[in-house]
């Protein structure tokens, strides 16, 4: 049944209170007030509740402090009525408020009452406290015990508190007008301090505004006399844009970079189609050397192409790799016998090849491998040694691809796994290549917790060192 009833009580609340609420956002929402403005009407509807609270706190210390004074006086009347003589009782206090009426505790025969307030039961007084607005009555009333000899008595004082109240009245006037031109000034000089605190975030709106792709790497936010949170925010914002600006650059040069890349084979294409067109049909000399090249070509840019979509889903974060255990040295000796057969000219060597157990994807540690062998069959000439290791070392694998060919400068060494960058020596000799063969593989690498470390020395030879960790269970 309770049960129920709250349920009952959910819906009419949802039906009632939630619409009302929603539309009374909806209204708000068609109002655009300011950061300040807004920040200044909480701090005067705190000021106005506080104001309630402070102005409620006064009043009780006000009439407490009133209380003490009667207290002292109804002390003073206690030890006069414990010396002297109940049968002749003066009141000496009652036209200072303090009023009385003594009677015994088991007799209720009352010996004497000049009480203010002579209708008193229980349901008058709350607390000790009677209020009647209407004839400005005030009353507290304290009960006491008396003894005197062998009798106890009880000794009711009332405390005529109305004057006490009306000059707290005319003081609380006062205060309030006081307080309502502090609250007035608060929030006006709050509202030029709040002005002030947020001009940052004006500039930042502004700065914001002008940004567009041609001043992207000129326009930031100045922190200079900022010492406040806005001050980070503003840190963190211009470190925002410093990445927005180094994507755009990394992407705009890696467009441009795929354009100069495919604007080679797609020219080469266009040139012996042209030959076709005037001699392909007549000579068939023309017509073969066109077919070889246009075909080369075509899988060049396939091969760009396929590099392209990898390294775009990537950055997607579409890649995905399907990982699971598998020995390492099958597939190393498999890619060590098809390197000897497309490149029979270079002395292939495995001195090591070790069982070692690796967790990742297959297909794509294949691939990885295959472009630093394909590297090191390309940078080598005739006769060069490739030697190719797997090795198992503190449970880790290690894949050692060594080369004797033309090694690589330091500056090299820092820009090799950029993408589209060649060397200045190898575009010289007109070796062909992308230059995103290793800048894929390092994805992989990393994407499987790996690392690759490098040692080259010009016209010597390089060596990569690939490090795959064993998988902690």
């Amino acid at each position: 049944m309770k049960e129920k009833g709250l349920n009952l009580l959910r819906n009419i609340l949802r039906k009632t209170i939630l619409p009302l609420r929603k539309k009374r956002e909806e209204w708000l929402s068609n109002f655009r007030f300011s950061m300040a403005f807004r920040i200044s009407l909480a701090y005067l509807r705190l000021m106005l509740t506080h104001g309630v609270l402070f102005f409620a706190g006064f009043f009780v210390i006000f009439m407490f402090n009133a209380k003490a004074d009667y207290d002292l006086l109804a002390e003073d009347m206690m030890d006069m009525l414990s010396a002297g003589n109940l049968t002749a009782i003066e009141n000496p206090y009652h036209d200072q408020g303090v009023t009385m009426k003594v009677e015994g505790s088991h007799t209720h025969q009352v010996i004497y009452d000049d009480a203010a307030y002579r209708q008193s039961t229980s349901k008058d007084f709350i607390f000790g406290i009677h209020y009647e607005r209407e004839n400005r009555i005030f009353i507290y009333e304290d009960t006491r015990k008396l003894t005197v000899g062998d009798g106890e008595y009880l000794v009711t004082f009332q405390y005529d508190m109305a004057d006490s109240y009306i000059r707290f009245l005319s003081l609380a006037w006062k205060l309030l007008l006081l307080y309502l031109i502090i609250v007035a000034l608060i929030i006006r000089k709050g509202k030029r301090s709040d002005t002030k605190l947020f001009e940052p975030v004006r500039i930042m709106s502004a700065q914001a505004n002008r940004l567009t792709v041609n001043n992207l790497n000129s326009e930031r936010i100045n922190v200079e006399g900022t010492k406040n949170e806005l001050k980070d925010l503003a840190n963190v914002i211009n470190a925002m844009l410093d990445r927005i600006e180094t994507s755009y650059e990394s992407q705009k040069q890696f467009v441009s970079d795929a354009s100069h890349e495919l604007r080679t084979p797609i020219a080469v294409i266009q040139g012996y189609v042209n030959m076709l067109d005037r001699w392909g049909s007549s000579n068939q000399e023309v017509l073969q050397e066109s077919i070889e090249a246009i075909k080369n070509e075509a899988k060049s840019m396939q091969d760009l192409v396929e590099k392209l979509l990898f390294l775009s889903r990537h950055d997607k974060k579409t890649l995905k790799l399907v990982k699971k255990r598998f020995n390492m040295r099958p597939l190393v000796e498999d890619m060590v016998k098809e390197t000897r057969l497309v490149a029979p000219n270079r002395v292939i060597k495995n001195p090591v090849m070790e069982d070692v157990i690796v967790y990742g994807d297959k297909q794509a540690l294949k691939q990885a491998i295959r472009i630093f062998i394909d590297n090191a069959v390309k940078y080598t000439k005739d006769g060069d040694e490739i030697t190719i290791l797997c090795q198992k070392i503190n449970e880790d694998c290690v894949i050692t691809v060594s080369d004797t060919g033309i090694g690589m400068t330091k500056k090299d060494i820092d820009n090799i796994f950029n993408r589209f960058y060649r060397s200045e020596h190898v575009r010289n000799q007109n070796i062909g290549g992308h230059g995103l063969g290793l800048s894929l593989a390092k994805l992989i690498i990393l994407a499987h917790t790996g690392r690759i470390k490098i040692r080259s020395q010009f016209k010597k030879g390089s060596s990569f060192i690939i490090t795959l960790p064993k998988r902690r269970f």
